[in-house]
């Protein structure tokens, strides 16, 4: 059993082995394990990919075709019944960026760290703010251009005026406050599980009188903290995903009701004649 039990490690939150270039610092594990999340991200879309295209006699879809369909459907269900229907590409953009944070979120879970002198290679990269500001930032940016695009520069920056134009500076510092909360929401959560397993890993020594019972209640805490660390992973990639979602649809709202008020005008005008004639 001793084999089975945590190790007494030495963990620092918040500090990550760094590479030095052109006068720059990079977290190393930051930038490796946010590789291997897309990796296996872009791995997984094109293994559905082919599985898609791929001629079968039964045209039956695989279990990982299933639930990815799934999964999809739902998403654009609850986009279309809320936020009614918006551009193609913003479910498969919330789709994509839930399984990178979860699976960014989850890669810790990986036992890595052979012994006490060496890192532990598998970390959460969500951990470290530069990538979720990073995130963040490019789902703002991406969710101004979508707003401009859909409204004009015009169109999409008057909305700054509302309701009353006196709520400019308000309106202005919400939109700048969007992505802050948004990379500290999804940060603090997975930083804290940090916290908890470096607090879990003290309890290895812990005794009552000349009874070590550190090491089992250390082994007990680590797998209840894991099963708790995999839900929250879970809940901070859809909150991330949904959040980005609803961003979009606020950029988009209002795009095409003069279309749609003249299509329902031009069909009730349409009906008329016939009724007349």
């Amino acid at each position: 059993m001793s084999g089975s039990l945590p190790l007494e490690i030495d963990i620092h939150p918040g500090v990550h082995p760094e590479w030095h270039a052109f006068g720059l610092t990079f977290n190393a594990d930051t930038i490796e394990n946010t590789v291997i999340a897309g990796a296996v991200v872009v791995i997984l879309g094109f293994v559905l990919r082919r599985a898609l295209t791929k001629r079968s006699e039964n045209h039956v879809p695989n279990k990982l075709q299933i639930l990815w369909e799934t999964i999809v459907t739902q998403v654009q269900t609850q986009v279309e019944d809320n936020l009614g229907r918006m551009h193609p590409f913003v479910v498969p953009l919330a789709v994509a960026l839930f399984f990178f944070i979860l699976i960014a979120n989850w890669i810790e879970m990986i036992p890595s760290q052979l012994n006490n002198h060496h890192r532990e290679f598998f970390v959460a990269p969500t951990a470290d703010t530069n990538l979720t500001y990073a995130m963040a930032v490019f789902a703002i940016v991406g969710v101004w251009a979508y707003g401009i695009r859909e409204k004009g520069v015009k169109g999409y920056f008057s909305h700054f005026l509302q309701p009353y134009p006196v709520l400019l500076p308000l309106n202005v510092l919400e939109e700048l406050v969007k992505p802050v909360t948004l990379a500290l929401r999804l940060f603090g959560n997975i930083f804290a599980g940090g916290i908890m397993i470096a607090l879990i890993a003290g309890l290895v020594s812990w005794k009552i009188g000349p009874a070590p019972v550190g090491g089992i209640l250390a082994l007990l805490a680590n797998i209840v903290w894991k099963l708790f660390d995999m839900a929250i992973g879970v809940i901070q990639a859809f909150i991330f995903s949904l959040l980005v979602v609803l961003y979009f649809g606020m950029a988009g709202a209002g795009h095409g009701d003069d279309h749609t008020e003249g299509d329902v005008e031009g069909h009730d005008k349409h009906n008329t004649q016939e009724l007349a004639a």
